[in-house]
């Protein structure tokens, strides 16, 4: 007979994060695929994130997590509780939307290629898209419009469109000529990156976009900031690498970037040399339900940042702070 827990009992709730509780999730009887049900073979409860991108599979002993994908690829990942340790010896930051103001305009790019998808340049997307169309891999933003406003069109079609913008509207703006509210670097981010590495602090940027968009924004951030080489200011930079396509030599990236831990894990592991066991003395800062997911997958403590789409996408609770700018992530991690 299944066992469908009430509403306020905590099913190793606490192994997603110090503040999380079951009403901060959508509950669901199933797995997606169908490989998990509520009640049989061990498990006691089964939850989503509001986005519908992350589902957790709680048994009594431990607890999975399912990351569903629109590419066909998805994947399961063992989630442990972490605790948030001090001395935190080592930040790992977004990059859109965290240290650099520009989901409107990599949204906007979309928009675009929708648009010349559907042979529309009227089209506009809609709220309720927006989770969706951030913080994810571009093929995944890309697969999501094209299941819902072009169908008969592949994500190949769209990935074609997608680098003719960005391409064009990129070199603008290198020339000057582009929109000049692109790229703006999130305020009080100087004052931060500054306070961080008089703490001795080691720092990590991190982004799913392609290293062809990702670069071009952190290069016109730290030129805003007057703050020169980032590749010298940072202790490790990951991005999701180039894009794979006919005519050139691609590396790995769309498939594997957040909500999975790998950019996260590898920043970590490989670029600042932090070994596993010492993950309680890492934080993760980001602003995206992806992000998040990313983070605690790689089982790191998160701070969330409001303006993202966290709230809307109910992951407030895998979140051990939640802070709305840069001072009060310093009160957090500071001695």
């Amino acid at each position: 007979m299944k066992n469908i827990l009430g509403i306020n009992e905590q099913p190793m709730i606490d192994h997603l994060g110090p503040n999380a509780k079951i009403d901060d999730f959508e509950q669901i009887e199933t797995t997606s695929d169908n490989r998990f049900e509520t009640g049989l073979n061990g498990v006691n409860y089964i939850c989503q994130t509001g986005d519908g991108k992350v589902e957790f599979i709680f048994f009594e002993t431990h607890t999975l997590a399912y990351i569903k994908s629109a590419l066909g690829y998805p994947a399961y990942y063992p989630i442990k509780q972490v605790d948030m340790k001090k001395p935190v010896k080592a930040v790992l930051m977004d990059l859109d939307g965290t240290s650099v103001r520009s989901e409107e305009f990599w949204i906007w790019i979309i928009q675009m290629t929708v648009a010349s998808l559907l042979d529309k340049p009227e089209f506009e997307l809609c709220d309720d898209d927006l989770p969706y169309v951030s913080g994810h891999s571009v093929s995944e933003h890309l697969q999501y419009c094209i299941d819902k406003y072009c169908p008969d069109k592949t994500v190949e079609d769209a990935r074609k469109y997608y680098f003719e913008h960005t391409h064009r509207e990129m070199e603008e703006i290198m020339n000057g000529r582009g929109r000049t509210d692109a790229f703006v670097p999130t305020p009080g981010l100087k004052d931060f990156l500054y306070a961080l590495k008089s703490m001795n602090i080691k720092i990590g940027l991190v982004t799913s976009g392609l290293y062809e968009k990702a670069w071009p924004e952190i290069l016109s951030a730290f030129r805003t900031l007057d703050m020169g080489d980032p590749k010298e200011f940072y202790d490790a930079i990951i991005t999701a690498g180039f894009p794979l396509r006919k005519g050139s030599t691609g590396t790995l990236g769309e498939l594997s970037p957040k909500p999975h831990p790998w950019l996260y894990a590898e920043v970590a592991r490989v670029g600042l040399g932090i070994e596993q066991h010492e993950n309680e003395h890492i934080v993760g800062i980001e602003d995206s339900s992806a992000g998040v997911c990313s983070i605690r997958l790689a089982n790191i403590p998160v701070i969330g940042v409001t303006e993202g789409n966290i709230e809307q996408s109910r992951t407030t609770g895998l979140c051990h702070h939640y802070c709305s700018n840069f001072n009060e992530i310093l009160s957090v991690i500071g001695d």
